[in-house]
């Protein structure tokens, strides 16, 4: 396991799990556009513990490889999904926002993958 790989893991679930707290916390900042975009409030808490639980996986999978590399999985397909559901919203100026979150978890698992 090389130094690179451990220290983007740990930075790509520290910013997933802050992106999860702040659903959690309902920061106006993230909540607002998730009614704008239409995703219904009884979803919110799912998607933080989807992002909570993708953190955590970042973090076992330094230990447990394959936890790891199902949740960077999960997580690029959750800020996958996060960033069409804000094409489809038609907020073009925000989809750097999920692409903030989704760009360390491929950086974690690209260097996973070649260690």
């Amino acid at each position: 396991m090389s130094t690179a790989y451990t220290i983007v893991t740990v930075a790509a679930a520290l910013w997933v799990g802050f992106s999860a707290a702040s659903v959690f916390l309902r920061a106006r900042w993230v909540v607002e556009p998730l009614a704008d975009y239409g995703v219904p409030r009884s979803w919110w808490p799912w998607l933080g513990v989807a992002k909570a639980a993708g953190a955590a996986g970042l973090l076992v999978g330094l230990a447990v490889p394959v936890i790891g590399v199902l949740a960077g999985v999960g997580l690029v397909l959750y800020f996958t999904g996060a960033v069409v559901t804000v094409l489809r919203a038609r907020s073009y100026s925000h989809v750097p926002f999920p692409l903030l979150y989704l760009a360390p978890v491929v950086g974690a698992m690209a260097l996973g993958f070649a260690a």
